[in-house]
Order: C-alpha cells, then structure tokens, then sequence
C-alpha cells in the first residue's frame, strides 16, 4: 500500500515537472516589466560626466590589489571629502578609514578570494557603482591570537553574500565606499560580513552586540508571540 502511494506521488511530481519544462517562454518581459527602469534613457539624462563604461572600468580599477580602495596606494584615489559607511560602522572620515584599515591587515593572515559580480552603474544615482562579493577565505596565519588549525571549517571562511558601492567625484577619486550583507543565513561567519564576519569566524567576536549573529529583540520576540496568539483564537472563535 505504502509503496503504490510513492509511486503515485512520483508521477505525480514528475508529471507537474514536466508541465513546467513544456510551457513556452513568452517573451512578454524580455525588454522590461512595468516599473523598471529605462537605464540607457535614465543614463541620456544624466550630467555625471563621467560615462558608466568608464565609470564600471574605474571601479574594477580601485578595487585591484594595486589600489584596494586607498589601503595600497596612500589613499590617493580618496577624495578629500571621503567617507566610508557599512551597516554599523561610519561614516568614518578619510584619515580614520585609512588608520583603521591599517591596524590590522586581514591579507597578512588570510587567502582571500573575493568573487566580485554583478557591476552596475545606478541608473538614478548615475556617480555609483553596485556590485556583489561572495568572499572565500583561508586562514593562514594567526589572527587576533586565533590559530589557523582551530578556526571553523577547517580554517575556510564562507562569508555570506554582502552588496557594495563606490561614489565617485567628477575626477574619477572615490567619495564613498560601503557595503553590507544581503542574506545572513550564508556563509558560516554567522551571518556576519566584513571584519566582523572574520572575528566570529576565528571564534574571536568582539563583546559587543553588532558582533555577534543576529537575534530578535525581546520586545520584537513578544510581540510575534502576541501576534500568533492573536491569530490562534481568532481562528478559534471563526471554528466555533
């Protein structure tokens, strides 16, 4: 009986697979859906001198290992005006991006694959430039007094995805630089990207709140718990 009721249940997955892969695509959106952007007229409208070609060309340029954002080149490609903003950190200033940065080197104990992609060009902010990381590193060497053979995974860090961005002025200098993480259930730095993904992942977080993998606050605990009460009896009360 067990086994005819699988086999049931298979042809039938396997029947509504099968619906899927025959139906035809359409080519209804293959322009745009209603609310997108018309990006080459939002970038014909722009006066950011700068096209976002060359802009897309600047941004890779920055990020090479020759420049890394300022730490490698004294922060030349820093505008005067810089700022550095992430989810909870910044926005930090020229100098102090610069200093912090330098007091700890993450390369000196760490391989570090950073598996850029997706760069774009904000179509309505037309000076930034978005693009995606989902970085791979190695622990090699110690690190905040972590050892690399008692780091998790066998020393390898999964950072979760994270989203970045890079203003720059009409020179071609940077004048912002940020990002954040887009899906904190990757990864294996509990849910947490730049430094602080490397400290959790080295079993060293830092004591303070932002460190530590996200958990709801009491307050926001209590009120889903009101909130499914409150859908349990009226359920109840529309049975009745």
């Amino acid at each position: 009986m067990k086994s005819s009721i699988v086999v049931t249940a298979l042809f039938a997955i396997n029947r509504g697979a099968s619906a899927l892969i025959a139906t035809p695509i359409t080519g209804q959106f293959s322009n745009r859906i209603p609310g997108e952007i018309d990006v080459q007229q939002a970038f014909a409208k722009s006066s950011f001198p700068i096209s976002p070609d060359d802009l897309l060309n600047r941004a890779r340029e920055v990020l090479s290992p020759q420049i890394s954002i300022g730490t490698m080149d004294d922060g030349d490609c820093l505008a005067d005006d810089f700022e550095f903003v992430a989810a909870v950190v910044g926005p930090l200033p020229k100098e102090e991006y610069l200093a912090a940065l330098g007091s700890f080197k993450l390369t000196d104990s760490f391989g570090i694959e950073q598996n850029y992609f997706g760069f774009s060009v904000d179509p309505i902010q037309t000076n930034r430039v978005w693009f995606f990381n989902r970085a791979v590193s190695t622990h090699i060497a110690p690190f905040m007094g972590a050892k690399p053979e008692d780091t998790i995974n066998g020393g390898v860090l999964n950072l979760p995805p994270q989203v970045y961005h890079i203003d720059f002025n009409e020179n071609g200098l940077v004048k912002e630089f940020g990002f954040y993480t887009v899906d904190r259930r990757q990864g294996n730095t509990g849910g947490l990207g730049g430094a602080f993904g490397y400290f959790y992942g080295v079993g060293k977080p830092l004591p303070i709140r932002e460190c530590q993998p996200y958990q709801p606050s009491f307050r926001f605990r209590m009120l889903n718990f009101i909130g499914k009460l409150g859908e349990k009896l009226a359920k109840k009360k529309t049975d009745q």
